[in-house]
């Protein structure tokens, strides 16, 4: 085992800010009327970063980082919050560290061990910055944290398995972007680094973890388009904690993957010319699905229309693929929330005041029979200034406090407020941008 780095050095109680503000960010002007690849409010970007909040039974708080920001500056801050079940009310948002940066990939990413204490992984984008771990003074608290790791990662996924420790999937840069994965028992030691996939150019994940298990849905990008021409849909999953890796039927795998055709590949969506924008996963009575959307290109803008969401999910025998619906922007997220044999879509995908830019308007979309018919069911935001971006859904999700969500101008650096809402959709709640006491009620929007 391999101690990274370790500082163990107490801090002093975080400072508190005074309101809720998110950050603004860009990426890769376009020199059109669209103005950016995507761009807008990032608090809670991107869907790479997982997961972000989290709800415990034993404080009946629901836990939350964010890409905060300094009053009149874009410059990354790490908060963390939470929402008190008990009471309905947040306290002032805490500032864990100034990034020094606008960079939003730099967000961060939270878990809870056995003891209830905080674990937050605070990423870098690349390797001109540091990255960092944190862990809480106390259970369940937000008021002081120790540095545990200061090294490098990027597009953090820690997952804390019950009993076991942490598998830590993400991101390093050598030679474009490669899939990888640490292991600890008490996150202070940590197991060396090990390839999980570097396919061609690199590669970008998501992950979710269904009790024992963890499992990564991820693509590949070719030559010479690199992220830009990310495709292909790739699975595997793991039992014992990396020990072992497999494809969906239960096929042991050698790592690290390299070649494009493997034997994780789901479905070859390079010889379709599609380009492929992972989502979400979950899981159905055990069998994973994928909510994703293809495009055909990697600007924004009416020409790489349709955006088309789909669902994939395993049957225990095949992939089965079925259409969804279709968005104005690659960018556009959704969170999937598989529920008493219902399948539900909340996301920021409805056209919104600024037409194909990131997000738009909420909407939550329902479906009883797996993915094959879709109703939208409801409208959760209307007539909105700014689009809404990135509605995440919290691991051990409660009924209170069901997605977590900013807002921002997709066409210029804008305020970005917080928001959520709860398993009714029948609300949306911003959270306070300016707080006078130590705690307040979010306000519920007309």
């Amino acid at each position: 085992m391999l101690a990274l780095a370790l500082l163990l050095s107490l801090q002093d109680p975080l400072p508190a800010d005074d309101g809720y503000r998110g950050i603004w960010y860009m990426n890769q002007p376009s020199k059109d009327e669209y103005k950016y690849k995507y761009s807008g409010g990032f608090a809670t970007y991107p869907q790479q970063h997982v997961p972000i909040a989290i709800y415990s039974k034993e404080a009946n708080k629901t836990f939350f980082v964010y890409g905060g920001t300094t009053k009149g500056k874009q410059e990354l801050l790490h908060m963390v919050s939470y929402y008190d079940h008990s009471t309905g009310t947040v306290p002032r948002p805490r500032i864990l560290l100034n990034k020094k940066t606008d960079d939003a990939h730099d967000n961060p990413t939270l878990q809870i061990d056995d003891a209830g204490h905080l674990w937050i992984f605070s990423n870098a984008h690349g390797t001109s910055r540091p990255a960092y771990l944190h862990r809480s003074l106390k259970p369940y608290s937000i008021d002081a944290f120790e540095r545990v790791l200061d090294t490098n990662f990027s597009y953090s996924q820690p997952w804390y398995l019950p009993g076991q420790g942490f598998l830590f999937l993400h991101t390093r840069y050598k030679g474009g972007r490669g899939l990888q994965w640490m292991t600890s028992a008490d996150g202070r030691t940590w197991s060396e680094p090990h390839p999980l996939a570097h396919i061609d150019m690199g590669d970008y994940q998501i992950s979710a973890r269904d009790g024992g298990r963890v499992a990564t849905v991820f693509d590949y990008h070719p030559t010479p388009l690199g992220l830009n021409g990310r495709t292909n849909f790739y699975y595997l999953e793991t039992r014992d904690l990396g020990k072992t890796w497999t494809t969906v039927d239960g096929k042991a795998v050698a790592l690290p993957l390299t070649e494009i055709q493997n034997p994780a590949l789901v479905h070859d969506y390079k010889a379709e010319k599609l380009l492929v924008y992972f989502k979400d996963l979950q899981f159905d009575a055990g069998n994973p699905v994928v909510l994703y959307l293809t495009s055909k290109g990697f600007e924004s803008g009416p020409a790489n229309d349709p955006r088309s969401w789909q669902t994939s999910r395993w049957t225990g025998k095949e992939w089965e693929t079925r259409p969804m619906t279709t968005s104005d922007h690659n960018y556009d997220y959704a969170s999937l929330y598989i529920e008493e044999g219902k399948w539900r879509v909340l996301g920021a995908m409805e056209g919104g005041p600024q037409a194909y830019g990131t997000g738009g308007e909420v909407v939550l979309w329902e479906s009883t029979d797996r993915g094959a018919t879709w109703i939208k069911s409801k409208t959760l935001t209307h007539g909105s200034a700014l689009n809404h971006t990135y509605p995440r859904r919290p691991l051990n999700v409660h009924p209170d406090f069901y997605a977590l969500w900013a807002d921002g101008d997709a066409r210029k650096p804008s305020e970005s407020s917080l928001y959520f809402t709860n398993r009714a959709c029948d609300g949306v709640w911003r959270l306070p941008t300016l707080m006078s006491g130590d705690t307040a009620k979010p306000e519920l929007l007309k």
